[in-house]
């Protein structure tokens, strides 16, 4: 099992991030189920004014560029597709990333 952190903006509007968080009150089944289907564990997102933190622990095996792809399940994609309209990519993020992945630089397994 290993840890992964994700970082990722929302738009820079109130009305935006009200809205993302009002979403994140009530996730839908269907996108929580093909999260752990992909094998996430303890998921979390942070915000600080509009950056996101995104942390949670999957398999050794684990890809962040097919794993993170939307499910085909139609309401998977339609989630998707109402974040990307709140969301934009950080200066940091590789060309072909959404969230950008971190490195990690301590953990503390005790």
């Amino acid at each position: 099992m290993k840890c992964v952190g994700m970082t990722l903006n929302l738009k820079d509007d109130p009305e935006v991030i009200r809205r993302y968080k009002q979403y994140h009150k009530a996730v839908w089944p269907e996108v929580l189920a093909s999260a752990h289907r992909k094998g996430m564990k303890k998921s979390r997102i942070f915000l600080l004014g509009r950056r996101l933190f995104f942390y949670f622990e999957v398999p050794d095996e684990y890809d962040p560029v097919a794993d993170l792809e939307p499910d085909p399940d139609p309401r998977c994609k339609l989630w998707d597709e109402i974040m990307r309209e709140l969301q934009e990519k950080v200066p940091e993020a590789k060309p072909d990333e959404w969230w950008a992945e971190m490195e990690l630089v301590f953990s503390d397994d005790a």
